[in-house]
């Protein structure tokens, strides 16, 4: 498991401004998965482990091999990425409809006594109809009352997914190659996203402090990691942003989903923010930096006092009032 820091540029100009101790920027922790062999649902390999650390994530982000090399062996002898993704999917289908079959002979039985479950038994029979077909259920359309029956469960399917393309150094720095177009025409069809990166690059960077780690991916023709990139890519598809808060005391990243509001928003930092919430002042991060204080934002009437209902939005800098 590691957890890693979200780049954001903002925290460090709006700590400058505000003289603070600390910045805390938000975190992503991604869990290494060990990868799956064929006949993992029926137990191969290290099986039924690796699915429920699987059941556990918001995400999966998938890296795929897309590169050709003599003296690193591929497991089916052939570079395939095509062929790998629907090896993984294929096993995660049929773990799933494992999943849901159980569930639904449990569901009919006590449906006959308890007529309000009848919308969860329709919902799992077209779940199983759609992995039948070897369809993972990210892919499979559904009214709200389907959507709220199956979320109760962690379909592995159901999760979205980001596929890393993992290049050569021969790729760079576009990064793209025929094998990545395949995967890239793949994701498309079922809505995902594609984030090529060059582990080996991402394995000399990682041995480097930060400033020579800019100056070779400069050389490189690169602006920044493959794991910043992933780490940007993770938090768009999760639908996640961040708002700021700033002092003395620290300036730091709130991570909060697209569509909270502004006394959900308090809650992050503490539970008594959200229940005595009066209301919310809000300053983008472009007015804060403009007139380089939150006093001298008031002053010039940029500052916006926001109730529980306002919408938080991204890189928003706010200060709560409470009870």
């Amino acid at each position: 498991m590691g957890i890693v820091e979200v780049p954001d540029s903002r925290l460090s100009v709006l700590s400058e401004l505000s003289k603070s101790k600390k910045i805390v920027p938000a975190t992503v922790t991604f869990v290494d998965i060990a990868g799956l062999v064929k006949g993992a649902s029926q137990g191969e390999g290290l099986d039924n482990q690796f699915l429920s650390n699987i059941r556990e994530t918001d995400a999966i982000v998938h890296v795929v091999r897309c590169f050709e090399n003599d003296d690193v062996i591929h497991v089916s002898g052939k570079v395939d990425p095509i062929a790998d993704i629907e090896v993984i999917n294929l096993e995660l289908i049929l773990a799933d409809l494992q999943t849901a079959e159980n569930i639904l002979a449990r569901m009919e039985k006590q449906a006959k006594g308890k007529k309000e479950l009848q919308p969860t038994v329709d919902a799992l029979k077209k779940a199983i109809a759609h992995l039948n077909n070897s369809h993972p259920l990210r892919t499979l359309e559904l009214n709200d009352e389907e959507k709220k029956a199956l979320s109760a469960y962690a379909f592995l399917t159901s999760k979205k997914v980001l596929y890393a393309t993992n290049v050569s150094e021969q790729d760079l720095p576009s990064m793209e190659n025929k094998y990545v177009e395949l995967v890239r025409a793949y994701a498309a069809k079922e809505g995902n996203m594609v984030v090529p990166i060059c582990a080996r690059l991402e394995e000399e960077v990682g041995q480097l402090s930060p400033e020579e780690a800019r100056e070779y991916l400069a050389t490189l023709g690169l602006k920044e990691t493959g794991l910043d990139r992933l780490i940007r890519a993770a938090f768009q598809m999760l639908g996640l942003i961040t708002y700021i808060t700033t002092g003395e005391i620290e300036t730091r990243a709130w991570t909060i989903t697209k569509g909270t509001n502004a006394q959900e928003a308090a809650g992050k930092i503490h539970t008594d923010l959200q229940k005595g919430f009066i209301r919310a002042e809000v300053v983008t991060y472009e007015d804060f930096v403009a007139y380089k204080s939150r006093a001298a934002v008031k002053e010039a009437g940029k500052a916006r006092s926001e109730g529980k209902e306002y919408l938080v939005k991204d890189g928003d800098v706010i200060l709560f009032y409470h009870n």
